[in-house]
């Protein structure tokens, strides 16, 4: 694909004070044949005049309201710039993070190979000023997956962070976020992608930096707020519908679910996934048995704990 173009999707909402440095390095990519979608969510904050000058030098960037025809949030906005992209490749940034100036020229080289569809790469986190040191090796060791190693996306052992992915964009010709998901929307998409039988590459080196602060998703998720949990709960109940329909349900894959289930009683997570896989009856009764007894081990645990303390 000589000539190839990037369409970067970025959705943003009240990050006036962190976005102008993630656009900044975007800019200082090596590879330029790119556009940046901006879609604001209905922010209140000043984003809009802080990147006005970033806007006026290069027209790479575009500023998009989300119409209403999308659903407000996350998956809503990056639906309407998949709809707008005009790239041959799609990568999705988000509005506080710090990209590597080699991050789309490595990518886009990997994804020439006809047989692969999407490129994957390391990515770490960051918290308070950045370090902009970064390594300009093109070095680096790499390894093929396939819907072989669906379940190790989807138990996060090999993790698919939203912003560590480059795809092609025929990949979302008939996929795109739910968007009633305010999290894992994601990791239901791109298990949903990786299970249509695709390959693709991941790549030992770290091209993206995540800054941590607990105002993000995923922040406010491990913070327990009770819209990212129903997310998840939400997600965990199509990817296993997914699975059903497709016949990739493994034994491992439901341990895993149930296990998951655990944490969402409130949610009755576990009759949910008992009613999509619709289980044979020795098999529902196993599951059953090993759900009740954890609530039935967990005062004991709790007990054990407190004495040790």
């Amino acid at each position: 694909m000589i000539g190839s173009k990037v369409t970067i999707i970025m959705a943003t909402y009240n990050r006036a004070h962190f976005i102008v440095e993630t656009l900044q390095s975007i800019q200082k990519q090596t590879f330029s044949n790119w556009e940046c979608l901006i879609i604001d969510d209905g922010g209140s904050d000043n984003t809009s005049e802080v990147i006005t000058p970033i806007l006026a030098e290069d027209s790479r960037f575009t500023f998009l309201k989300r119409p209403d025809t999308y659903q407000k949030g996350l998956p809503g906005c990056r639906n309407y710039g998949l709809d707008l992209a005009k790239g041959d490749f799609v990568i999705f940034f988000d509005d506080d993070d710090i990209v590597h100036p080699q991050n789309l020229e490595l990518c886009t080289n990997e994804l020439q190979k006809p047989e692969i569809s999407f490129c994957r790469y390391e990515r770490e986190v960051f918290t308070g000023e950045f370090n902009y040191d970064f390594d300009y090796s093109k070095e680096y060791s790499s390894f093929l997956i396939d819907v072989n190693d669906l379940e190790k996306l989807l138990n996060n052992k090999l993790p698919f962070n939203s912003c560590a992915v480059m795809w092609k964009k025929e990949c979302f010709t008939n996929n795109r976020f739910v968007e009633h998901l305010m999290y894992a929307e994601e990791w239901e998409l791109y298990s949903r992608i990786l299970s249509s039988g695709i390959r693709g590459i991941s790549i030992k080196k770290c091209l993206f930096y995540g800054r941590k602060h607990l105002k993000s998703n995923t922040g406010e998720f491990f913070t327990h707020n009770p819209v990212r949990r129903k997310s998840h709960c939400d997600a965990v109940a199509l990817v296993v519908k997914n699975l059903k329909e497709k016949q990739l349900v493994t034994n491992s894959l439901i341990g895993y679910f149930v296990t998951i289930s655990l944490d969402y009683k409130e949610y009755d997570l576990f009759s949910q996934i008992s009613k999509i896989l619709n289980l044979p009856l020795v098999q529902k009764i196993k599951w059953q048995i090993y759900y009740s007894s954890y609530f039935l081990r967990l005062p004991i645990y709790k007990m054990k704990k407190k004495i040790k303390k």
